[in-house]
């Protein structure tokens, strides 16, 4: 990593972009300065990172999944945090991979430096809810990165594809594998075979995106609030939430069952549990501990 992204700085952030009004605090978890990326707070308990290489589409690159990974590990780690939102700008949530980067890289050194594999780290190594908001296009590996979040809203106008086909390969960072889940094998054979692109509206027709918005600025501002609702919820709770979901991938009904109810009989182990159904029965709002 270039060694100027590792110089330490104060821990505030303002971003001139964000359409929301800026929150400057201090992260638990100290944040560097990135090129690539902007991070903010625009709502409590919302950590958003904003991808930020504008003449290149956001293209993806290893340095930004670098700093990617890096933001999202501390923001996994801030107590202040719930939820994380990622996104682009109107035009691009990420318009591809940077292919100046791989065009010329040989069967040997991308397999022996296994290439690309850091690019799904937030897939399954953070705990914490994410939320991408996709504006523009959202192709290639920006397709695949805005799936790879937990939760995909869009806005109408979005643009989806995984061309790759085009170019003589194939989706390398899990484009194959989670569109399937999301659409079904048919139509995911489809649109990796002929490399056409489909609509934010055709995603929330197919279940791809939980929501689709009318305009850019609606989809941020919709993720921001949902984001903000799920980090007013119990830390505990939402996590416990987000696992047993996502376990549901990789289990069979019975064992996807009997997975969740042992996670929700540990709950019952929880100071939340007991704030929660206490503050319930006595017709108050609960006062979260997160423990």
């Amino acid at each position: 990593m270039n060694p100027r992204l590792l110089r330490p700085i104060a821990s505030k952030f303002i971003t001139k972009s964000t359409p929301f009004p800026r929150i400057v605090r201090s992260y638990a978890t100290e944040l560097p300065a990135y090129e690539y990326i902007k991070i903010s707070t625009p709502k409590p308990g919302v950590g958003l990172i904003t991808l930020n290489r504008p003449k290149a589409l956001n293209a993806l690159s290893t340095p930004l999944f670098l700093e990617l990974n890096d933001a999202l590990r501390k923001l996994d780690a801030d107590k202040e945090t719930g939820a994380i939102v990622i996104t682009g700008s109107e035009r691009a949530f990420a318009a591809g991979a940077d292919i100046k980067e791989m065009k010329d890289l040989t069967f040997s050194t991308a397999y022996t430096t296994d290439f690309i594999e850091l690019w799904s780290s937030l897939s399954h190594q953070i705990k914490k809810p994410i939320i991408s908001a996709v504006n523009g296009y959202a192709l290639g590996g920006g397709c695949e990165l805005a799936m790879m979040a937990d939760i995909l809203y869009c806005s109408a106008g979005a643009t989806f594809g995984q061309p790759e086909i085009k170019l003589g390969t194939i989706p390398g960072a899990g484009g194959s594998q989670r569109l399937t889940k999301a659409i079904g094998k048919s139509r995911a054979m489809e649109l990796i075979l002929t490399g056409d692109n489909f609509s934010g509206k055709q995603a929330g027709e197919w279940g791809l995106a939980a929501k689709v918005f009318e305009t850019a600025q609606e989809c941020l501002d919709g993720a921001v609030g949902q984001a903000e609702k799920i980090a007013s919820y119990s830390r505990l709770a939402v996590k416990a939430g987000k696992e047993v979901v996502n376990k549901s991938q990789d289990l069979g009904i019975r064992e996807g069952v009997e997975f969740e109810r042992r996670v929700f009989h540990s709950l019952f182990g929880s100071k939340d549990q007991k704030i929660g159904m206490t503050a319930f029965a006595e017709k108050k709002k609960p006062t979260w501990s997160h423990q």
